[in-house]
């Protein structure tokens, strides 16, 4: 029979700080997709026939969500990567 391989407890954690970080940019990148066409539709530049025309007030917010929202992911990324590392 083969050798099972035991996994240690550092390799599980960094593995759910990996995906955990993975996660974390995946977030960010949906906000900033969001304020980007926030933007396109505020500029009144239509991307297909299902683009409406945005505010830019509305804009202005999604870009303050997105700025906060990124800075507090990015700890997070870099906390459970501190965490992965032990």
């Amino acid at each position: 029979m083969a050798e099972e391989k035991q996994l240690s407890m550092a390799e599980v954690r960094k593995t759910i700080a990996a995906s955990l970080g993975a996660a974390f940019g995946f977030i960010i990148a949906l906000m900033w997709n969001n304020v980007v066409l926030g933007g396109l539709a505020a500029a009144n530049i239509k991307l297909g026939a299902t683009s409406t025309a945005g505010d830019w007030g509305g804009w202005a917010q999604g870009v303050v969500t997105a700025v906060v929202l990124t800075v507090v992911m990015i700890v997070f990324i870099i906390v459970i990567g501190r965490w992965g590392n032990k």
